[in-house]
């Protein structure tokens, strides 16, 4: 068999580079803690923790018992595209119909789709850091060049108009913005967007890419604003993509959905029909009867993440080495480590980076949390606080016995 080439020459190229997900790698390095007897609390969870509201799940139960468990559409059954536009226009001031949406396995296939059909060989899509692990590795696999751009905790981590202008070139083809981010919690303001929105102006050639999935959770009574609704002479090149997985704790129902200007609909259509074709049936009659159902569980959720901000942001600055700024929504912290970067635990690992931390922290704490580096920003780390207030107490005691016991 000496004439087999190597496994990996045998990939895509473009997956070939591809990393794997940071955030299922510390998964798997929690499941064989647990294997192995450990008792691990973990903040890595990205999704909410409140169970899916019942008249949600009635409503898919009824469209079972109705026959709603058939083929639809590629793009999306009819009743839920409607819905989705009918979001889009009293939420978001959008002006759009159910033809310029689209309906997706998750929001990560409406993303992956989007880029996919766009992108060609040497197309550049501008990322500000720190960012979801998957966007760089989406557009590696779609054939694009990922341009990241720092974004540094004093600018609020996140993109000014200034450092965008520097990374467009004639090559971009897309900005990916995200807000409330994943994984720092920061909200742009009204402001800030269209500040960016007067450079994009500028730059007709550049399509907007606007992940809102965690729009529903923005915090101290901020209005949250997305970028096609602050410039609506953008609306032409913007694509903005949500989803009940966050709003309405519907994550493993897998439904995305997007608005944007019907050829990029169209090829997106192209594309998942030759792919997947349509999301779950069910799981569509269930999704449209959460977006034009009841409201109040949203409030509810948004109420009770952002006391769990308040108790984890406080908690976490009382820790010796640990900095954590306050963030304006989703639900993450995102906490500077660099304090105790070339520090030793009490079983002799030095600190390098802030995945050294994270490593050490769950092998010597039993508690797991996400590096930032994987996020495209060290030495930071990614907690999340989709647990009861309980665990979270109990986190942060170790975290604070762990740090305290560094030299």
């Amino acid at each position: 068999m000496s004439d087999v080439k190597p496994a990996i020459e045998r990939l895509n190229k473009n997956l070939a580079a591809a990393k794997p997900s940071a955030t299922y790698k510390m998964m798997d390095r929690v499941a064989a803690r647990r294997a192995a007897g450990a008792a691990i609390i973990s903040l890595n969870a990205g999704e909410p923790d409140f169970a899916t509201p019942q008249h949600i799940c009635e409503a898919a139960i009824m469209g079972i018992r109705t026959g709603h468990t058939r083929y639809t559409q590629v793009a999306g059954t009819r009743e839920l595209r409607e819905a989705v536009a009918e979001k889009f226009r009293s939420e978001n001031g959008l002006n759009v119909t159910w033809q310029d949406t689209i309906v997706g396995t998750g929001g990560k296939q409406v993303l992956f789709n989007a880029l996919a059909a766009t992108l060609n060989e040497g197309d550049e899509v501008i990322i500000p850091a720190p960012y979801w692990v998957s966007y760089p590795e989406m557009v590696q696999l779609s054939g694009g060049k990922a341009v990241i751009v720092d974004c540094p905790e004093s600018d609020g981590f996140k993109l000014t108009a200034s450092a965008l202008e520097n990374a467009i070139t004639p090559s971009t083809r897309w900005l990916l913005i995200n807000s409330p981010s994943n994984p720092t919690g920061a909200v742009y303001t009204r402001d800030e967007l269209q500040a960016l929105a007067q450079v994009l102006l500028k730059h007709e050639h550049v399509l907007i890419l606007a992940d809102d999935i965690y729009e529903h959770l923005t915090f101290d009574a901020a209005r949250f604003y997305t970028l096609a609704q602050v410039e609506p002479a953008l609306q032409s090149r913007t694509l903005t993509m949500n989803g009940v997985s966050k709003a309405f704790a519907m994550t493993g129902w897998r439904i995305g959905f997007a608005a944007g200007p019907r050829w990029l609909i169209d090829a997106m259509t192209n594309l998942q029909g030759q792919q997947t074709s349509g999301a779950s049936s069910v799981s569509q009659f269930a999704a449209a009867a959460a977006l034009s159902g009841p409201r109040d569980v949203l409030e509810e959720m948004r109420n009770t993440f952002e006391q769990r901000r308040n108790l984890l942001v406080e908690l976490l600055n009382a820790i010796p080495g640990l900095s954590c700024p306050v963030p304006g929504g989703a639900f993450y912290v995102f906490a500077s480590c660099k304090d105790l970067i070339g520090k030793r635990t009490p079983a002799g690992t030095r600190i390098e980076t802030d995945e050294d931390f994270a490593i050490a922290l769950l092998e010597e704490a039993d508690v797991a949390v996400m590096p930032g580096s994987a996020f495209g920003l060290g030495p930071y780390v990614r907690i999340a606080y989709a647990l009861h207030e309980t665990s979270l107490r109990a986190a942060c005691a170790a975290i604070r016995q762990f740090c305290s016991s560094l030299r």
